[in-house]
């Protein structure tokens, strides 16, 4: 297994490139995840730049010593994949994120469809983006990542919209669509942007907005899936026929 990856705002090592890794995240490296002299880190900004540590030793229940190498940057992969995510029932938005962020996407858009049964509004609203975010984070120290995917602020259809005119590839995931996202044309590089609707679907007139906009209608596959996991297998098949995956 690679080695855990731990979020930092700063690589600032001291005398023969001793760092120390405090805070919550120090706390979770030597309580839970009880690390030993000798053992492989791995520290990020989540932004892309990392760097490789041994751990040296502990101070406390949250203070881990590690030594820092030099520091390095992952350049970000081309092409850019950003999924637009209708808002979901419940927690399934977290599982959404969680999942897509596991995969590999590059960008979350949360979306108030005009179908969606939950609505981001006031207090309630920016607490549910905080949780998309947190989710973000944390599924992106899981799955190893050193470049986090960005969770945007909540889109409007039309702020959707203007997304997919600058898109060079743009998709609605819809049963009406006549050809599979499987075998559609991707650019090399680039932005690819996916529509994901609710679960009562994209409105006739958020899809015709969408076509407009130079996005068309694909099928995902013969069963209908949840809006929580279409995103995240609509992303693995365009990971892996750009080559990302390879």
């Amino acid at each position: 297994m690679t080695a855990p990856v731990f979020v930092v705002e700063h690589f600032d090592a001291g005398r023969g490139g001793r760092y120390v890794l405090d805070g919550p995240e120090g706390r979770h490296a030597v309580s839970v995840k009880r690390l030993r002299p000798g053992e492989d880190v791995i520290l990020t900004d989540g932004a892309g730049r990392w760097a490789d540590c041994v751990v040296l030793g502990t101070e406390g229940k949250d203070r881990l010593i590690v030594q820092l190498d030099s520091v390095g940057e992952e350049s970000p992969e081309q092409p850019r994949v950003t999924v637009v995510q209708a808002l979901p029932k419940g927690d399934r938005g977290e599982l959404a994120v969680e999942t897509m962020t596991e995969v590999g996407v590059d960008a979350v858009v949360p979306w108030a469809a005009a179908r969606c049964i939950t609505q981001w509004k006031g207090e309630r609203g920016a607490k549910a983006l905080a949780k998309w975010r947190a989710t973000a984070r944390e599924a992106g120290k899981q799955s190893r990542r050193v470049r986090f995917p960005e969770v945007a602020d909540a889109a409007t259809t039309q702020q959707v919209a203007a997304l997919l005119r600058e898109a060079d590839f743009a998709a609605v995931l819809h049963e009406s669509g006549d050809v599979p996202l499987a075998t559609a044309e991707l650019p090399a590089a680039g932005e690819i942007v996916l529509v994901v609707g609710p679960e009562g679907g994209v409105a006739p007139e958020e899809l015709a907005l969408f076509e407009e906009a130079g996005a068309g209608a694909y099928r995902l596959g013969r069963s209908v899936l949840r809006t929580s996991t279409a995103g995240t297998a609509a992303a693995a098949v365009l990971l892996a026929r750009t080559g990302r995956w390879s």
